[in-house]
């Protein structure tokens, strides 16, 4: 209660008798007294407030050398303590040892098990680095359906094992944070996997001089999916939390499957395919133009590059996969996306393969869904489905296909979305459907149209030849 409710309260009760005088010297007491001591708080307030030690230190601008070498050095210094509080090759061996002489009887077939109180023993006899593991929550985590309470000791050990590579990738990966602010630029991520090339031993088959292209080719994934709205920098954590980078250090196993290789975006026999295949051409074309090779499983940037300039146009790029993509599709690509005169150069083509060849993925959709959404207006309406629909039955005509109902097929996608407003579809209606892929296949692409509409008979064949080779 502030001073002048206490004052309007005294004036009105009821059985005050002082005259105004009286009133005006007791009405200044009280305001002096209220005053003061609002006075005397502020003066502690500021007091306490001082004694909150500085937490925020501006980032060193550009032209303060001294204060960025510094800053440089600290954090090269932190992250070096960092690295030393990590558990080594050695350390870990003697974890395993500690845990393997610690096991709890009965086995469950060849899986050695560990109870709770064995547990806590290995935690006092491994040292200070391994305490953080040895908690009741990791041993909570970890527990499942053992009649004993256990938990694996191999479960275990790669818990520990998947928390020290983590670390270690983050230490890793803050040296080439230049900004030290957590993230990393394109530049910075690309001097990391150019200097990471030597230690993957499924990369031997490159040679040096292609390493900048292979660079060009990983690094664009990472930014496609990891930065969605085209900031040019990609969070520490965010890295750490995707796949790619496990995608990427997995090539550092030399006995790597035929078909993980296959799979994997980073792999070597991807390059070396468009390495082998183009060797002459690809040598001149690099020295001439710079431009990066595309050493993803497609391998046709080359290919559809029929100038030989470096550049695709919207004629080079509707030769891409199947060659059925829609011109009016094709049309939008060249109006939203970065291009040079006209043409599009590798990053922007890479994009683009990206989104068509993982269009279940949320950054994905997003790429295509700017490009579908011809009003900018933030949805899909009849207008926006019929306009990209009306060029797939253009094609079926060329085709000698009866064209479809577009009626049928607008139908057909609302009910596959099932958007909040029937007349609309968001962006977040087609990535909350599991539909986004489909969707947006059978209104840029004859094929993926063609494969929809006829899904039922394409199943029946493959079952009846899958019955015709069990027979044999």
């Amino acid at each position: 209660m502030d001073w002048k409710e206490v004052l309007r309260r005294r004036l009105a009760a009821p059985n005050s008798k002082k005259n105004e005088k009286e009133l005006k010297e007791e009405e200044m007491d009280l305001f002096t007294k209220y005053y003061t001591e609002w006075k005397g708080g502020r003066k502690n307030a500021n007091a306490f407030y001082k004694s909150i030690p500085r937490f925020y230190y501006r980032l060193p601008a550009e032209d303060e050398v001294l204060l960025q070498k510094l800053r440089e050095e600290s954090r090269a210094v932190f992250l070096q303590r960092k690295s030393r509080e990590l558990l080594d090759n050695e350390e870990l061996q003697n974890l395993w040892f500690l845990l393997d002489k610690h096991q709890t009887p009965p086995m469950i077939g060849e899986e050695a098990m560990i109870n709770y109180e064995n547990f806590l023993k290995v935690g006092e006899k491994s040292g200070p680095k391994c305490k953080q593991f040895f908690m009741a929550k990791v041993f909570a985590k970890l527990i499942h359906t053992d009649p004993y309470g256990r938990i694996s000791i191999m479960q275990f050990f790669n818990y520990v094992m998947r928390k020290v590579w983590l670390h270690q990738t983050r230490i890793g990966l803050s040296l080439y944070d230049v900004a030290g602010q957590g993230y990393l630029r394109e530049s910075d991520l690309e001097n990391y996997i150019l200097e990471l090339i030597p230690t993957l031993p499924q990369l031997d088959g490159l040679e040096k001089s292609f390493y900048s292209f292979y660079v060009c080719t990983a690094v664009r994934k990472f930014f496609f999916f990891l930065d969605p709205l085209r900031t040019g920098k990609i969070k520490i954590q965010d890295i750490l939390a995707c796949s790619f980078l496990d995608d990427l250090l997995e090539l550092r196993d030399e006995e790597l499957s035929k078909e993980s290789q296959e799979t994997n975006w980073f792999s070597a026999p991807s390059a070396l395919r468009v390495y082998g295949m183009l060797l002459n051409y690809a040598t001149i074309f690099i020295l001439e133009h710079y431009v990066c090779l595309h050493f993803c499983p497609p391998g046709q940037y080359l290919n559809l590059d029929k100038d030989h300039n470096g550049m695709l146009s919207k004629e080079e790029l509707s030769r891409y996969g199947t060659a059925t993509m829609t011109n009016v599709f094709l049309d939008r690509v060249f109006q939203e996306c970065l291009t040079y005169d006209g043409e599009m150069d590798y990053k922007t083509y890479l994009d683009f393969v990206l989104a068509l060849e993982n269009r279940k993925e949320p950054a994905a959709l997003q790429y295509i869904f700017k490009l579908l959404d011809i009003e900018n207006r933030g949805y899909l309406n009849v207008f926006s489905l019929n306009y990209f629909f009306r060029a797939i039955q253009e094609l079926m005509k060329i085709h000698g296909q009866d064209p479809v109902s577009f009626q049928d097929v607008k139908d057909e996608i609302f009910d596959m979305v099932k958007p909040k407003d029937p007349l609309k579809i968001s962006l977040q209606d087609l990535i909350s459907s599991n539909q986004g892929d489909t969707v947006t296949t059978i209104l840029i692409d004859l094929n993926g149209f063609w494969t929809y509409e006829n899904r039922e008979a394409l199943v029946a064949n493959d079952n009846e030849n899958t019955a015709d080779l069990e027979d044999t």
